[in-house]
């Protein structure tokens, strides 16, 4: 059976969920949201350039009786590609073959994006439908990351129906062991340019 979104919104604000926020006291924030028509539906230049930038993005899935399953996919940024103002791309590469998203996506095709954003603090909730492409090669080699040492096996193309920013409370900041050498390689060429101008500078003169 076909749902019948009123706004974008609707695809996570179903009427338990409405019902709690009522209950709970949150409803008419919402509400508001929905009189401006409910989440963006389409990838703007600002989702477009913090995907471009992640290296970690979970997915989820769940199985045609409702099994929940989450997936971790990661790689060099840029490993997820905005292909259109509706569809996101990256290469699925070759893991342990349990295949339990693949599975999913042949009964259910219902997917979620969760991109958590650590140094930045920021979160992205992405609502839409997932499919596998097996038989592409040009697709998947396209989306395979250029140099990064991994074998890719299919593509995922994923729609966008909704997606949501949230707060940052409670995200705790953490960075990326790469970005924090290069910062400490930074800091440690300036203290030892600045400790030789200080010794050429108290060095006696003649």
């Amino acid at each position: 059976m076909t749902e019948t979104l009123h706004v974008s919104s609707d695809i996570a604000f179903t009427p338990a969920v409405k019902a709690i926020q009522a209950r709970k006291g949150s409803r008419e924030a919402y509400a508001r949201v929905e009189r401006n028509g409910g989440w963006a539906t389409t990838i703007d230049d600002n989702l477009a350039a913090f995907l471009g930038a992640q290296t970690s993005v979970l997915l989820a899935t769940a199985s045609a009786d409702g099994q929940p399953y989450i997936q971790h996919r990661g790689g060099p940024a840029g490993f997820l590609h905005v292909l259109d103002e509706h569809t996101i791309g990256f290469a699925d590469l070759k893991g342990n073959q349990q295949f339990i998203t693949q599975g999913n996506l042949a009964e259910n095709p219902k997917a979620y994006l969760f991109v958590i954003d650590y140094a930045h603090r920021r979160r992205i909730k992405i609502w839409g439908r997932a499919r596998v492409i097996e038989d592409d090669a040009e697709l998947i080699g396209r989306l395979m990351p250029k140099g990064y040492k991994a074998r890719p096996e299919q593509a995922i193309l994923f729609d966008v129906e909704a997606w949501d920013s949230n707060c940052p409370q409670h995200i705790p900041q953490k960075f990326d062991a790469a970005d924090v050498a290069a910062a400490i390689t930074t800091r440690d060429i300036r203290i030892a340019e600045l400790e030789a101008m200080l010794a050429a500078a108290t060095q006696p003169r003649e």
